[in-house]
């Protein structure tokens, strides 16, 4: 899933953007069901839509360089995160700020409320077995 917009999202830090489950809506039998139930589940589910680019850190280089030199390296690296754009993730729902974006429902999830991730290369494979 992608979003196609003339405005740019950009994450920030260990930020996902995920697209919710719209299966967790539904019963298995296919009936929806009323917003009390939903809000008792602790885990959630959906599809990553984005990835921010990871956990600062600091540059071990720069701490050498003078504070008034001209360089152009940047001050700040970021460790990237696991999640990768299209994975399916479960993650804790309280952990989730919820956001429309081109009248599509997302959710803002932290890299550290996801409790797993499954691949859509290995979820394909997994099946096909």
């Amino acid at each position: 899933m992608e979003i196609k917009s003339r405005k740019k999202i950009i994450l920030v830090g260990d930020k996902v953007l995920i697209a919710p489950d719209a299966e967790s809506e539904r019963s298995n039998h296919g009936l929806y069901l009323p917003p009390g139930v939903k809000e008792k589940e602790k885990v959630n589910s959906g599809v990553i839509v984005q990835v921010g680019p990871g956990y600062a850190v600091p540059n071990p280089h720069f701490l050498d360089q003078e504070q008034w030199s001209t360089s152009q390296k940047d001050p700040i690296k970021y460790m990237p995160l696991q999640a990768e754009e299209g994975d399916y993730a479960l993650f804790l729902r309280d952990s989730g700020i919820e956001i429309e974006y081109d009248e599509h429902k997302y959710l803002i999830v932290p890299h550290s409320a996801i409790l797993m991730l499954i691949r859509r290369s290995e979820f394909v494979q997994g099946l096909e077995e």
